[in-house]
């Protein structure tokens, strides 16, 4: 991990321009701005390439030995970079078209693999999440400190229908919301409106760092569904699948999807 005051430094870069990035998002939210599908199918926005362009300017042009990975543009060889800026432009892409709140911007430094400082920004609602390793995570001025507990009976888990279905017969309350995208959901849990979140199928890194870190400072848990922690700067930026909530209840939901 970097020393303090390098950590504190890169903390500050990365908080200052996720909030630049939020205030050049919102003067484009719910206005015609042009948008189309990528070859994936997934949509992608004349916003999503701006904000993009002023993360990259304020984070990899400041941290030029550092490596660049944004779901809209990367280095053409992230492995070997000991620190690793991993960059959601607009996380919620389709709900900023179609005018709804749920979608946010998500930051997130990665050192030897794993995340030491992220933001997730949600500035329709002016929520500012922000976490550095070894020192919390918070809420605009509050300290996150998530629930836990050991049985899924009445936890909420957040997560689209086919991942809440694997859990059929725990207990829970599911809380279908696939349009709420990943790094919003992993907020929502750190801040306590919800228990739990899961997703069932390969994840990109971009849609998981920030949060991730969230989760880790406010005392969960955050994982593959399989129980192993999520390393980042592969080869291959995906993980296989996601799992997020308190220490014991994350046992509980892995244990869950292992029972037939």
């Amino acid at each position: 991990m970097p020393g303090a005051k390098h950590l504190r430094q890169d903390a500050v870069l990365l908080f200052e321009a996720v909030r630049e990035a939020g205030a050049l998002a919102m003067t484009l939210f719910r206005q015609q701005v042009r948008n189309w599908n990528k070859t994936d199918g997934s949509p992608v926005s004349e916003a999503d390439l701006k904000v993009d362009a002023l993360l990259a300017r304020r984070l990899r042009d400041e941290r030029p030995t550092y490596g660049w990975l944004s779901e809209e543009s990367r280095d053409a060889d992230i492995t070997g970079r000991k620190r690793l800026w991993i960059v959601d432009p607009i996380d919620g892409t389709r709900s900023f078209i179609n005018g709804s709140d749920e979608w946010c911007i998500a930051a997130a430094l990665i050192e030897d693999g794993r995340p030491v400082v992220s933001a997730i920004y949600r500035p329709v609602c002016e929520e500012f999440y922000q976490a550095t390793a070894g020192t919390g995570a918070m809420l605009n001025d509050r300290t996150l400190v998530m629930g836990d507990g050991e049985r899924l009976e009445g936890a909420s888990v957040i997560g689209n229908r086919k991942s809440l279905d694997r859990l059929a017969g725990s207990g829970i309350v599911a809380v279908a919301r696939s349009s709420v995208p990943l790094q919003l959901r992993l907020a929502l849990v750190a801040s306590g409106q919800y228990d739990a979140t899961i997703s069932i199928g390969n994840k990109n890194d971009w849609d998981l760092a920030a949060g991730d870190l969230m989760i880790h400072e406010a005392g969960g848990l955050a994982g593959t569904p399989g129980g192993s922690p999520f390393c980042y700067n592969r080869a291959e930026p995906w993980q296989p699948g996601m799992i997020a909530a308190g220490a014991l209840r994350h046992s509980a939901l892995v244990n869950a999807l292992r029972t037939p």
